[in-house]
C-alpha cells in the first residue's frame, strides 16, 4: 500500500464537523431508544431532552439516526419485544429505561449477542453485557429523613408516596426511606403508590387520609408531593412537611405556601436530561472509548435557597432539568475511571 493510497484511507474514515470533533466511527451509526412509560411530566421532559440533543446530533451528522420509541403500558413482555425488533431493524446501540431490572435480560442478551451496544439508565437492568447510569436512588431516600430529622428533632409521623409498583426505581428509593427511619424517631404509618404522577397521588392520599393520625412529614419520589399537598387541604387536616421532586407546579406551589406562610421543604430528584448522558455514553462507546460498566450522576437538589432561581427556569408543566453534552459525557467517562 503506497503513502498516498493510506492518507486517503485516513480522510476517508474521518468526518470533521463544525464543532472540531471527529466522528469517524460514529455518523452511520444508528441509536435507538427504548421507553417504558411516559405517564408523567418528568418522562414527557425526559423524551423532550432526548429529542433536543440527541435529535440535534441526528441532524448535524454525529449519528445517522436517534429514534425514540415508548412502549403504551409499563410492561416488560412489551419492552421486550420492543427491543427484539429493534434489534431486526439493525440499530448500533439501545438506549433504555427498563421497566424491569430483571425480567428484560433476555431482550438484552439477544441484543449484546447482535453486536449491539445497550445502555441503560434511570430504571436501568442488571444484565451484564449492558452499561447502567444511574443515580443512588437509596441515598435519595435517606437523604429525605436526613432533612426531616433537621426539621423534626423529636420525630413523628411519615406517610409515605411510592412509584410505580415493580420498577426498580421506586424499590430503591422506598428501601433507601426505610433505612433512614431505622433508628430515629419516625415512623411510617401508611404508604401508598402515586405512580409518580399528582392526579394518581393525590386520589391516593385521600384515600387513605381518613385512617392515618397526625402527619408531620411525606416522603415522596418525584411527581407527587403537589397531589399530596392538594390531598391534605381537601381533607381540611394541616400541610406536613412534603418533600418535593422538581415538578414545575410542585415549585410554585411551594414557592406560593412560602410567601404566604413560610413554608419550607426540599425537592430532589434525577434530572430527565440523564436520558441525553446515556445518548451520549452511547456515542462514545460506539466511537471506540473505554467506558466503565457503571456510571453515577448526582441527583439534582433544590433547597430553599434555590427556589426562586429554579423556579424561574423551569417551564410551566415540566421539571427542573439538567441536560448534558458530548464533554459532559467524557468527562463522566474519565472521572470514573
Amino acid at each position: 500500500m503506497t503513502f498516498k493510497t493510506m492518507l486517503l484511507g485516513v480522510i476517508a474514515g474521518t468526518v470533521i464537523v463544525a464543532s472540531g470533533h471527529a466522528m469517524a466511527d460514529t455518523a452511520d451509526k444508528r441509536i435507538a431508544f427504548s421507553n417504558n412509560y411516559a405517564g408523567n411530566s418528568w418522562r414527557q421532559a425526559m423524551l423532550e431532552s432526548w429529542e433536543k440533543v440527541a435529535g440535534a446530533a441526528a441532524k448535524n451528522g454525529t449519528v445517522a439516526a436517534a429514534d425514540a420509541f415508548t412502549t403504551s403500558e409499563n410492561q416488560a413482555t412489551e419492552q421486550a419485544a420492543q427491543i427484539q425488533n429493534m434489534i431486526l431493524q439493525g440499530y448500533d446501540a439501545i438506549v433504555i429505561d427498563a421497566a424491569s431490572p430483571t425480567a428484560i435480560n433476555g431482550a438484552i442478551r439477544e441484543a449484546c449477542d447482535a453486536g449491539i451496544i445497550v445502555v441503560s439508565f434511570d430504571g436501568i437492568v442488571t444484565e451484564p453485557c449492558a452499561w447502567r447510569i444511574a443515580v443512588d436512588f437509596k441515598q435519595m431516600g435517606r437523604d429525605q429523613i436526613k432533612y426531616l430529622e433537621k426539621r423534626y428533632p423529636d420525630g413523628g409521623n411519615l406517610l409515605e408516596i411510592r412509584g410505580l409498583a415493580g420498577v426498580f426505581v421506586d424499590d430503591e428509593i422506598s428501601a433507601g426511606i426505610h433505612e433512614g427511619v431505622e433508628g430515629t424517631k419516625f415512623k411510617i404509618v401508611g404508604s401508598v403508590h402515586g405512580d409518580w404522577a399528582q392526579d394518581v397521588a393525590q386520589k391516593a392520599v385521600a384515600g387513605i387520609l381518613p385512617s392515618l393520625p397526625e402527619i408531620a412529614g411525606v416522603v415522596t419520589q418525584g411527581g407527587d408531593g403537589y397531589g399530596a399537598a392538594q390531598a391534605f387541604a381537601a381533607a381540611n387536616r394541616p400541610t406536613p412537611t412534603i418533600i418535593m421532586g422538581n415538578r414545575q407546579d410542585e415549585l410554585k406551589w411551594w414557592s406560593e405556601q412560602n410567601a404566604k406562610n413560610g413554608y419550607e421543604t426540599t425537592s430532589l430528584s434525577i434530572a430527565p436530561g440523564v436520558s441525553t448522558l446515556a445518548f451520549w455514553v452511547a456515542q462514545q462507546i460506539l466511537d471506540g472509548a473505554d467506558v466503565a460498566k457503571d456510571l453515577t450522576v448526582p441527583i439534582l437538589r433544590v433547597d430553599q435557597g434555590d427556589l426562586e432561581k429554579m423556579l424561574k427556569s423551569t417551564p410551566e408543566g415540566s421539571v427542573a432539568n439538567v441536560e448534558y453534552s458530548l464533554d459532559d459525557a467524557k468527562n463522566l467517562i474519565k472521572s470514573t475511571k
